[in-house]
C-alpha cells in the first residue's frame, strides 16, 4: 500500500472513529428511559367502566392530543416476555441493541425483493422510536440503532423490555400491556391467559389493523396471535398442551366490547376534574385504577328521570335539569347528572350542579339552626308572620298568617319570620355560618345581601347545597362530598350541635306543620321518613328540591341556563316531584306501602302536644313538639308515657287569674266612647318569662308576657275568659263574666 493510501484510508478511519463517537455520545444523551404518566381508569362502585382520565400532549406539530395507558409493571410476566420477544425481537438476549442479522435480512428484501418495506427494529429501537417519534427515514433509523444499543448499554435489557411494554400501543389508545389486560380484559396481566398475551402481543405490529373490538381487526390479531403460539410449541417454551388449549381459546373469541364513557358526560368531566386538583388518585402507581362512588346505573335512572320530569315542565319555560343523590352517612355520591343533556344547545354543557344560582328558601333551615344554636330561638317561641316590621318582605302567596311557630314558620317556608329571624341574630353571623357550612365563599360585608340572603340572595351551588343538608341529616356533623374510594377528603366538623340538627330535622319531615301553605299527600310527603325543603328564586329563575331520608339526599335544580324566568315554576310543584320520584325509586317504595319509620328526637326533650288552633275549650288540631322540660312554662307533672313517646300533663291549677273574678258582673259607663270600655285581664301569678295567650269566648285574643296587664274591648253578654301557657299544654281555671 502507498504512503498516500495509507493516509485517506488513517483519514476516512479517524473521521469515521470521531462520526462514530459523535452519534454514541448523541444516543447516549437519548438513553433515558421516559414516559407519559399513567393514566387513570375509572370504574363505578360496581366495576362497570365509567371513563379514562388521560393526559394531553402535543406532536410534532403542536396539535393536542390525549394520551391513555403507560402503565409501568412492577415485574415482566414470563408468558408476556416470550410472547413479546418471539414476535418482535426473537434475538433480544443475544445483540447489543441492533441485529444486523434481521438489518441485512430486510434490506435484501427491501432492496432485491422490492416487497413492502420490512423493517429490523429491535426492542431497543422501538423504544427510541417510541419516546422520540421521527419520519421513518434511513438517517432516523441510524439514530434509533445508535440509540437502541445505547439504551441496552445504560440500562440493560430486563430494564429495556419492561420500558417497551409499558410504551407499546395496544389499539383504541391503549399504552403498555399492563394497561391493555385491564382495558380489554379487565384483569390484571399477570392472570391472562397464553390466548390473551398471545393476542395482545400481535397488536403492537399494527394497532390500527388489529382494532379487536371489531370483527376484522379481530381476525387479523388472532392470526398472528396462532403463529406466535406455533413459534413459542416449536421453541419449547409451550407444551402441546397448552398451545391446543390456546388455539380453542382464540377460536371462541369474538369481539370485545368497546368501552364508552356513560351519556352524562358531566360525570366523567368532574372525574378528570377531580384527577387534575389532585383530589383523586390511585393508591398504587402498577395499578392506576379509581374506585368511583357512582352507581351507573342510579346514574342512568336519574337521568331518565330527569328528561322525563322536565319535558312535563318545558312549557312553563323549563329548559334544563340537574339531580344529585348522595348516601346519606358516607355522603358518597351515587348519581350527578349536571344537566339534561350535555350537547344540548340550551346550555347542555354547562354543569348545573356547580353552577351559582339563586337557592330560594333553601337556606332557610340554616338560619333557624343557627337561631337555635345561639339560643335566640326555642320550639316553643312564637314568630309573626304578619306584615307589621317585615321591612318590606313579603311572603311568596302574598299571604300572612299571623303568629306561628317555629316549626310551621320553617315547614311553611314562611318568609317574614325567617327575615325576622335573620335580623334577630345578626346578618354577621348568619353569613358567616352560611360560610362556614360551605354555602358560599364570597369575600363580601353581609350588609351587601341585607335580610334577602334568607330568601335567595345568596347564590349557591346544588353540590354545596347537598352537603349542607347532608350535615343537618348527620345529626350536624360535616362530610366532604365523596366521589371515589381513592379521594382525598378533609376530616369531618361538627357545624351544629346534634340538638340543633334533629329539631330541624324534625321541622322539615312533619307533613301537618307545612299545613296550610303545602296540601297534605302531595309530592312534600313520602310513604317513609323524609326531611324536604324546597326553594324558588325570584321570578320563577329557578326551582329547588332537597330532601332526605335514613339512606338518602337527593337535590333536583330545575331552571334555565339563561336565568330568566320560568312561568310559575315553583319548588314545591316542580323539583318536589323529580326529588320524590327519585327518592321512591331509591327507596324501592311500592304504592301504598307506608313504612313506620320516624326520625331520631332530640336527645334530653320529651314531647308535648301543643294547640294548632283554638275551637272551643278544647283543641281542634295538635302538632307534637320537642320541648326541654325547662321550656315548659310552669313545672309539669310527668304521666306514663304514651305511645312510646313522653308526654307532659300539666295540673288545671298552675296559673291564676286575679282579675277578673270568677261570676263577675260589669257595667259598661254609656258616657264613655266604646273604645274605652276596655277590662282589664291579668294574672295573679305572672311571670316576665311566660308568654300567655288569653283566650275570649274559645278564640285567641291576645299574645303577652304573664305579668303584663291586657286590656279587653268589652261587649255585652256572657263570657268565658282563660289563660293559656302559649305553646304548652298549661291552662287556668275559665272564668265567667257578664257584661251589661
Amino acid at each position: 500500500m502507498s504512503r498516500l493510501a495509507l493516509l485517506v484510508a488513517l483519514a476516512i478511519t479517524t473521521t469515521a472513529l470521531r462520526g462514530g463517537a459523535i452519534i454514541w455520545q448523541e444516543a447516549m444523551r437519548g438513553a433515558d428511559l421516559t414516559a407519559p404518566a399513567a393514566s387513570q381508569i375509572v370504574y363505578d362502585r360496581h366495576g362497570a367502566f365509567l371513563t379514562q382520565i388521560g393526559h394531553a400532549t402535543h406532536d410534532e406539530k403542536g396539535e393536542k392530543r390525549i394520551e391513555y395507558g403507560y402503565w409501568p409493571l412492577e415485574r415482566i410476566p414470563e408468558r408476556v416476555a416470550r410472547a413479546t420477544l418471539i414476535l418482535e425481537d426473537r434475538r433480544f438476549y443475544s445483540h447489543p441493541g441492533l441485529d444486523l442479522r434481521a438489518v441485512a435480512r430486510a434490506v435484501w428484501n427491501n432492496l432485491a425483493h422490492r416487497r413492502q418495506m420490512e423493517g429490523a427494529s429491535t426492542i431497543a429501537m422501538q423504544v427510541a422510536r417510541m419516546q422520540r417519534p421521527e419520519p421513518r427515514t434511513y438517517l432516523n433509523k441510524l439514530w434509533e440503532a445508535a440509540t437502541g444499543a445505547a439504551v441496552i448499554a445504560r440500562h440493560g435489557r430486563e430494564a429495556t423490555l419492561k420500558h417497551y411494554l409499558r410504551l407499546a400501543p395496544y389499539g383504541l389508545g391503549s399504552h403498555g400491556i399492563a394497561h391493555a389486560a385491564r382495558f380489554y380484559f379487565d384483569k390484571p396481566v399477570d392472570d391472562l391467559s397464553w390466548a390473551q398475551v398471545a393476542l395482545l402481543a400481535a397488536i403492537p405490529q399494527s394497532p390500527g389493523r388489529m382494532n379487536i373490538t371489531r370483527e376484522s381487526g379481530l381476525r387479523l390479531a388472532v392470526a398472528r396471535a396462532r403463529y406466535a403460539l406455533s413459534q413459542l410449541e416449536k421453541q419449547g417454551d409451550l407444551d402441546s398442551a397448552q398451545a391446543e388449549l390456546a388455539r380453542r381459546e382464540l377460536s371462541a373469541m369474538r369481539p370485545l366490547e368497546v368501552k364508552r364513557r356513560p351519556e352524562m358526560l358531566h360525570v366523567a368531566l368532574r372525574y378528570e376534574q377531580l384527577a387534575r386538583e389532585g383530589r383523586i388518585r390511585a393508591t398504587s402507581p402498577y395499578d392506576p385504577r379509581i374506585h368511583a362512588t357512582i352507581d351507573l346505573a342510579v346514574e342512568r335512572e336519574a337521568a331518565q328521570l330527569a328528561r322525563r320530569y322536565l319535558s312535563v315542565f318545558r312549557n312553563a319555560g323549563a329548559r334544563q335539569v340537574a339531580i344529585m343523590v348522595a348516601e346519606r352517612g358516607s355522603n358518597a355520591v351515587i348519581a350527578d347528572v349536571g344537566s339534561a343533556d350535555y350537547n344540548d344547545p340550551r346550555a347542555g354543557a354547562f354543569d348545573f350542579t356547580r353552577v351559582l344560582r339563586s337557592p330560594g328558601s333553601t337556606l332557610k333551615p340554616f338560619i333557624y339552626a343557627l337561631a337555635l344554636e345561639r339560643g335566640a330561638l326555642k320550639p316553643t317561641d312564637l314568630l309573626d308572620d304578619i306584615p307589621e316590621g317585615a321591612s318590606g318582605v313579603a311572603n311568596a302567596d302574598g299571604l300572612y298568617l299571623g303568629p306561628m311557630t317555629p316549626r310551621q314558620a320553617l315547614a311553611n317556608s314562611r318568609n317574614v319570620p325567617a327575615t325576622n329571624l335573620l335580623r334577630r341574630v345578626g346578618l354577621k353571623a348568619n353569613f358567616n355560618f352560611l360560610h362556614e357550612l360551605g354555602l358560599h365563599d364570597l369575600d363580601a360585608p353581609a350588609e351587601s345581601f341585607g335580610i334577602s340572603m334568607a330568601i335567595g340572595a345568596l347564590p349557591t351551588r346544588l353540590e354545596n347545597l347537598v352537603r349542607a343538608y347532608a350535615a343537618i341529616a348527620d345529626d350536624g356533623v360535616m362530610r366532604d362530598l365523596s366521589f371515589a374510594r381513592e379521594e382525598e377528603r378533609a376530616p369531618p366538623r361538627r357545624v351544629m350541635s346534634l340538638d340543633a340538627a334533629r329539631l330541624i330535622t324534625s321541622f322539615l319531615s312533619d307533613p301537618q306543620a307545612r299545613l296550610p301553605s303545602f296540601p297534605r299527600y302531595g309530592p312534600l310527603e313520602y310513604p317513609f321518613a323524609v326531611a324536604v325543603k324546597t326553594g324558588t328564586s325570584q321570578n320563577y329563575r329557578d326551582a329547588w328540591t332537597l330532601a332526605f331520608s335514613h339512606k338518602y339526599v337527593v337535590a333536583v335544580w330545575l331552571g334555565r341556563g339563561d336565568a330568566s324566568g320560568m312561568r310559575g315554576l315553583a319548588g314545591a310543584n316542580s323539583a318536589a316531584r323529580l326529588a320524590h320520584a327519585m327518592m321512591v325509586r331509591l327507596h324501592g317504595a311500592k304504592p301504598g306501602e307506608i313504612a313506620p319509620e320516624t326520625f331520631a328526637p332530640p336527645p334530653g326533650r320529651v314531647a308535648i302536644d301543643l294547640c294548632r288552633a283554638e275551637a272551643g275549650a278544647t283543641c281542634a288540631q295538635t302538632l307534637r313538639e320537642w320541648v326541654r322540660l325547662e321550656e315548659v312554662a310552669m313545672k309539669p307533672a310527668l304521666a306514663e308515657p304514651a305511645h312510646g313517646e313522653d308526654t307532659v300533663a300539666t295540673e288545671s291549677g298552675a296559673l291564676v287569674i286575679a282579675t277578673p273574678e270568677h261570676n263577675m258582673h260589669v257595667w259598661r259607663n254609656p258616657e264613655q266612647p266604646v273604645q274605652l270600655n276596655k277590662l282589664a285581664l291579668k294574672l295573679a301569678n305572672g311571670g316576665k318569662d311566660i308568654q300567655i295567650v288569653w283566650v275570649v269566648d274559645g278564640a285567641p285574643f291576645a299574645l303577652a308576657q304573664a305579668d303584663e296587664t291586657v286590656f279587653w274591648p268589652m261587649t255585652p253578654g256572657a263570657h268565658r275568659i282563660q289563660a293559656r301557657v302559649a305553646l304548652a299544654p298549661v291552662a287556668s281555671r275559665p272564668v265567667r263574666v257578664i257584661i251589661e
